[in-house]
C-alpha cells in the first residue's frame, strides 16, 4: 500500500484550539506524516486555516466523500468528545486509520462502538496519549514497572486550570468537563505507573457559585487498586493552573512537576527521593504531538498495533464513567478486575524538536480555553 518513502496523509477533523496550537504545527516535525486535509464546519477556518497550510478543506457533510476520495490515509479527530463516535466509526468503517483524541468518547457504550468498528475493518486505531511518547513520562512508567521505586503504594495528583465558560468545554456537561478532559491524565498515569487497573472509584465534586459551568468544576477522585494500593487526584476548571503528581513506593518516592502539559518550553521533570538523598531528572521539551503522530504513522507503515490502542482508551473510559456515577449517587462504584494492558516500552519515547506553537491571539475563529 505504501511506497518506501511514502508518508501517511492525515485529515484533521475539527480545527479547534488543540488542532491549531498543537497537531497541525507538530506534524511538520515528522518524517513519515503529512497534513492533507481539514474537516470543519466553519467557513472562516475552511478559508484561512486551510489556506495557511495549503490543504483542502472539507465540510462535515462531505466527510464520507473525503474518506472515499483516496486523498487521505488517516484522520486525527479532535472534535468535542460527544462527536468522537460518529467520525471515528465512519472513518474506521471506510478503512481509514484513526488517531483519536482522549477521552475516547462520551460513554462506555460509544467507546465499545468504536472498538467494534475497528475490529471489523482492521484499520488501525490509536488513542492520542501523547505522554506515552514523551521521554520523561516514559522513563517514569518503565522505571516504576521495573521496581526501581520498590513496591508502589500511593499516588496523589493535582491538575487544574482556569477555563472560560464561553469555550465549548464550559457547557457540554460532565463529558465536556474537567474529569474526562484533565482527569484522564492522572488516571492514565497511575494505571501505567502501577501496571494495574482500579477496582473501586469514589468521587466528590463542587461547583464554584459565581461560575457558569453546567458540571462540577472541581472534582476529587479516590481510586482503589488491587494489593491495597490507592490513588487520588483532583482536577478543576476554576482555579489557578497546577500540574503535579507524587508516587510513593517502599524504596523511593518521586514528585513530578511539570508532568502533563506540552509546549515548546515545557520540559517534564521529576525528583526522586530515597534514604540516600535526592536526584533531579529534567527532560528537554519535545514535540509531543509530532511524537505521537510519528509513532502512529510508523505503526501504519509497518503494520504494527499501537500500544495506546482502543482497549487502552476503553480502560480509562470505564473509570471516567464510574466517576460520573459516583458523583451522581455519592456511592463508591466497584469495577470488575482486569488484567493489565500492554505496558509502555522505552522505545516509545521520541525526541522530535518542538514546533512553534501559535499563541491564543493567533488562533483562527476560536474562543480560547483560558479564562
Amino acid at each position: 500500500m505504501f511506497g518506501h518513502k511514502q508518508k501517511v496523509r492525515y485529515a484533521v477533523v475539527a480545527g479547534g484550539q488543540i488542532s491549531q496550537q498543537a497537531f497541525m504545527p507538530g506534524i511538520a516535525r515528522t518524517d513519515n506524516s503529512q497534513l492533507a486535509a481539514l474537516v470543519t464546519g466553519d467557513p472562516v477556518k475552511a478559508d484561512e486555516l486551510a489556506g495557511q497550510y495549503k490543504i483542502k478543506a472539507w465540510s462535515y457533510e462531505d466527510f464520507g466523500t473525503l474518506l472515499g476520495s483516496g486523498e487521505i490515509d488517516a484522520v486525527y479527530i479532535a472534535t468535542p468528545n460527544f462527536r468522537h463516535v460518529e467520525h471515528a466509526v465512519q472513518a474506521l468503517e471506510a478503512g481509514i486509520h484513526v488517531l483519536l483524541e482522549k477521552p475516547m468518547a462520551s460513554s462506555v457504550e460509544e467507546a465499545e462502538r468504536i472498538l467494534a468498528a475497528q475490529k471489523k475493518s482492521g484499520a488501525k486505531l490509536m488513542i492520542a496519549y501523547r505522554l506515552h511518547h514523551e521521554p520523561g513520562n516514559v522513563e517514569m512508567f518503565t522505571r516504576a514497572q521495573a521496581g526501581d521505586f520498590g513496591e508502589l503504594r500511593s499516588f496523589v495528583s493535582v491538575f487544574a486550570q482556569d477555563v472560560a465558560e464561553e469555550n465549548s468545554r464550559g457547557h457540554n456537561g460532565y463529558w465536556g468537563g474537567p474529569v474526562p478532559d484533565m482527569g484522564t491524565y492522572p488516571l492514565n498515569a497511575v494505571r501505567n505507573l502501577f501496571g494495574a487497573e482500579p477496582i473501586a472509584v469514589h468521587a466528590v465534586g463542587t461547583k464554584t457559585p459565581e461560575r457558569g459551568f453546567d458540571f462540577h468544576d472541581t472534582v476529587a477522585v479516590t481510586l482503589t487498586f488491587p494489593g491495597e494500593r490507592t490513588a487520588q487526584f483532583t482536577v478543576s476548571y476554576a482555579t489557578a493552573s497546577a500540574e503535579n503528581f507524587t508516587l510513593v513506593g517502599t524504596q523511593a518516592s518521586i514528585h513530578a512537576e511539570p508532568c502533563f502539559m506540552f509546549g515548546p518550553k515545557v520540559g517534564i521533570a521529576y525528583v526522586e527521593k530515597t534514604e540516600d538523598g535526592e536526584k533531579k531528572r529534567r527532560f528537554d521539551p519535545v514535540e509531543q504531538f509530532g511524537n505521537e503522530t510519528q509513532y502512529f504513522s510508523d505503526c501504519i507503515l509497518h503494520d504494527r498495533e499501537p500500544q495506546a490502542d482502543g482497549d487502552e482508551g476503553w480502560r480509562d473510559m470505564r473509570v471516567l464513567a464510574a466517576v460520573e456515577r459516583s458523583l451522581e449517587t455519592g456511592e463508591t462504584v466497584r469495577l470488575d478486575p482486569l488484567e493489565p494492558h500492554r505496558p509502555v516500552t522505552p522505545d516509545q519515547a521520541l525526541k522530535l524538536k518542538p514546533a512553534r506553537e501559535p499563541g491564543e491571539d493567533d488562533l483562527i475563529s476560536v474562543i480560547p480555553q483560558s479564562a
